[in-house]
């Protein structure tokens, strides 16, 4: 799709959302949690932005510079294409596998809960992968535009392409992203070939979803307890018996009884990798929007008086204020866990943002790992000093906004020693208060 067109896209897209009443539309998932106005689509390819026409800087094009250049190589394997070789590229491990069975992708008439689609990420690209199909899908979170979506031609041939696919953005830029190019995480029932019944569900999933709403269309393997959701269910069979035998498919270790894993690089779909993706996809969507409104409202007004609510609620998200709680302690079925945990950085007592809890929430230190990310350094500086000031003010007990207030005492102080030791770029007063 040439800018031009793309551009007439986006119009037509806009006008279908103000037609609808879409920029009062709230998805359920965040009802009263994310800015008011949060789901209106914004100009994104207009002069300020201009994504379509913009190169983007992402690890994805990073690398096809390198394949360009032959300073670096894709190998091409016989069972999975360029997968294994794109993942090592990327630094993406395999445990991060995690399986969807909805028919959620334009490949989607090969995916079914025999063939799910399998998916891999690390903290900046998502690779999506079916057994046979001729493409990987690749999306990336670029520091400046925000989602930006590839696919990858499975046949071998001398140097690999990645394909910038725009055409993505008829699902991956609406009110489920922030209005934003952007990524989805979604809970939706299925029939038993994978068939999503749009009307029973929850179309946006992050961290503050209820444990019972979420992964409906989703393979999930590990242990949760008592704790229910909607994991493993397809069919109507299999929802009408969960809801004389709640939990009956859930604790499960592997899926053997559900399909033959043997063509997936990895044997499960991690409860764990699951939660932090969750997290992470809105994270990246937050972050495109903040990074969206200050850069256009630095160009208007020159200032940005009108932005309080969203580097508020940008705040409440990666404190995890508003976070739904475990109720039961929850074990991944691989050692995604262990393996994310040790990246760090971690400060001289060996503290990370990173470290799991898992017995009443996500994190051990609720305060999002993406503060160290590109996407993150990338916003502008005035807005980014804004929230470094309301975050030293929060994690010192001197904001005393409701939301705020019932962060332990403790987790303030170990997030803001960690973010002392381990965070570049702090404004000097972080140091010198500390």
């Amino acid at each position: 799709m040439n800018s031009a067109n793309f551009a007439d896209t986006i119009q037509r897209m806009q006008a279908v959302a103000i037609s609808l009443g879409l920029f009062a539309l709230v998805a359920a998932a965040a009802v009263a949690d994310d800015f008011q106005g949060a789901t209106h689509l914004m100009p994104f390819d207009e002069e300020t932005i201009n994504y379509s026409k913009a190169k983007d800087a992402s690890p994805i094009a990073r690398l096809q510079e390198r394949l360009d250049r032959g300073a670096a190589t894709l190998a091409y394997d016989e069972q999975h294409g360029y997968l294994p070789a794109l993942l090592r590229i990327l630094n993406i491990q395999t445990n991060s596998q995690m399986l969807v069975f909805s028919k959620t992708s334009f490949q989607r008439e090969r995916i079914t809960p025999k063939t799910p689609r399998a998916l891999f990420f690390n903290d900046d690209v998502y690779v999506g992968f079916i057994p046979g199909a001729p493409l990987l899908e690749i999306s990336a979170a670029d520091p400046k535009l925000g989602g930006v979506f590839y696919t990858l031609d499975q046949r071998k041939v001398e140097r690999p392409k990645f394909a910038r696919n725009d055409q993505c953005l008829e699902c991956h830029a609406s009110a489920k992203s922030m209005g934003v190019p952007g990524h989805l995480v979604r809970s939706f029932a299925t029939d038993e070939s994978g068939v999503v019944d749009l009307s029973s569900g929850t179309s946006q999933v992050n961290h503050r979803t209820p444990f019972a709403e979420r992964w409906g269309g989703w393979y999930v393997t590990g242990k949760h307890g008592d704790q229910a959701h909607r994991g493993n269910l397809f069919g109507s069979a299999a929802f009408a018996r969960n809801e004389k035998e709640p939990n009956y498919l859930g604790n499960q270790t592997d899926l053997k009884n559900f399909l033959d894993a043997s063509g997936y690089p990895a044997p499960g779909s991690d409860i764990v990798a699951l939660m932090v993706l969750e997290h992470q996809t809105h994270m990246h969507n937050f972050l495109t929007r903040l990074n969206y409104e200050a850069t256009i409202a630095l160009q208007q007004y020159g200032h940005l008086k009108y932005l309080k609510n969203i580097t508020d609620s940008f705040l409440r998200y990666l404190l995890f204020s508003e976070e739904a709680p475990l109720t039961a302690p929850v074990q991944g079925s691989s050692d995604f866990a262990r393996r994310f945990s040790a990246q760090g950085p971690k400060d001289k007592q060996g503290r990370s943002l990173r470290q799991f809890d898992l017995q009443t929430r996500l994190f051990k230190h609720p305060c999002s790992y993406l503060i160290y990310s590109e996407a993150f350094d990338s916003l502008p500086e005035p807005v980014k000093a804004q929230i470094y000031q309301r975050l030293w003010d929060i994690l010192n007990s001197q904001d005393i906004t409701p939301e705020f207030e019932k962060i332990p005492a403790q987790a303030r102080w170990a997030i803001r020693e960690i973010l002392i030791e381990t965070k570049l770029g702090l404004p000097d007063y972080w140091k010198r208060k500390s």
